[in-house]
Order: structure tokens, then sequence, then C-alpha cells
């Protein structure tokens, strides 16, 4: 069972993340992340829309038809959506509007009908529930870590906005780093969110060579040990 779990969030945080490795939901990736705040707030609420959509249909698998289970799935899926954007509307009426259509555009989000084939429709409600959280949590990381990249670049601030998020006491969280004159405007338009996830993704792609190459030196490190001897 904790092998499972710990597979689940290797797989959603590093191993399959969604935004790094499978390239899914790029639209919001790269529209939204002109700042942290906003990166955060369609997070939160893409977490919210994988977790009790995979949820809900783990629940109801055994008793869908082949043939109509992807229409299903976007039935729940839009059911969820539309009340996550509810909520977001009655209490962070501000960052709602600033993210306006990306948050119905989570219906057609690839990730979460992606998770919903892959991983809900054939485990259990609980697995399924940590397997939308985990991804979930893994495409926020990479939506938090490019706003924060690139309003810092382009804005000279850090966490600007974040009472649209949590309240008034929000404004406490704003850093500023430096003047916005003095920022690069490319990194608030959208070639900066190209530039910025392309760097994330080499970034990724050294690491996980790095750790391969270490692994297999070990590797053969230790057969050579195991023929020594």
């Amino acid at each position: 069972m904790f092998d499972k779990i710990s597979e689940i969030f290797k797989d959603g945080l590093w191993n399959k993340n969604p935004g790094l490795v499978q390239l899914l939901g790029l639209c919001p990736l790269l529209a939204v992340t002109s700042t942290a705040a906003n990166a955060l707030g369609l997070g939160i609420a893409t977490i919210a829309v994988l977790t009790v959509s995979n949820l809900l249909i783990s629940a109801v698998r055994r008793l869908l038809k082949a043939e109509v289970r992807i229409i299903i799935y976007v039935i729940i899926i839009a059911s969820v959506v539309t009340c996550v954007q509810l909520c977001m509307q009655a209490y962070t009426a501000e960052l709602y509007e600033a993210l306006g259509l990306y948050i119905s555009l989570i219906v057609t989000n690839c990730i979460i009908i992606a998770r919903a084939e892959i991983f809900a429709s054939r485990n259990s409600m609980f697995y399924s529930a940590l397997d939308g959280f985990a991804n979930g949590l893994g495409f926020t990381a990479v939506l938090l870590f490019i706003g924060g990249v690139r309003e810092i670049i382009g804005k000279g601030t850090l966490f600007s906005g974040m009472d649209q998020l949590i309240g008034e006491s929000g404004r406490n969280l704003q850093i500023n780093l430096f003047s916005a004159d003095d920022g690069l405007l490319i990194a608030i338009l959208p070639p900066g969110a190209f530039i910025t996830l392309g760097l994330l993704v080499a970034a990724k792609n050294y690491l996980d060579n790095r750790l391969y190459i270490k692994n297999s030196s070990k590797k053969r490190d230790s057969e050579s040990t195991i023929v020594t001897e």
C-alpha cells in the first residue's frame, strides 16, 4: 500500500509530472502564469477538480459502458468545475475575474481527461483521489515556479495580488525586489512563458540524466565488486 502511494506521488510530482513530462494543460500553464498569485489560484482550482473528479469517476467506473464513458467523464468534470467556479466567484471574485475563461477551460484540460481514463477508471476511489491530488500538486508546482520567475524578472515583485486569493492579509506577502521599470518586459509576455517552461523542462531532463548516470555507475561498480569476489 505504502509503495503504491509513494509511486503515485513520485509520478505526479516528478517522474510523470503533467506539466514537465507529459506537457499537458499548456494553454492555462502559459496564459495565466504572469504572476505567482494567478498561478497559485489556478493551481488550487485544478487540484480540487482533479481530486474530486477522479474520486467520482472511480466510484461509478463499473457502471459505465465503454461507448459512453468519455461523455460521462466530461459531464462529471464539468459539474465539478462549475462548483469550483461558483466558489471562486463567491469568495475570490477579483482572482476569478483575473483568471477569467481559464477556470471554465479546466473542463477541457487534457490532464483531467487523461487521469480519468488512465488511472481513475481502473483503480479504487482512494488511490484515484491520491492520484488526482498528486498530479494537481505537481501541475501547481510548475505553475507557481513559472509564475514566480516571470513575475520577478518582469515586474520586480513576488506574490503581488495575493490579496485576491486570501484577502487583505495577502498584501503583507508581497515582496518588492526592484522597480517595475527595471524589469524585463518579455518575461510577462507570452514568449516569456515559453522560454521559462523550456528552461524548466531542460533543467529536469538534465537532473534526470545525471541521476541515471550516477545510478548506472553505482550498479556497474556493484556488479564489478561481486565478480571480483
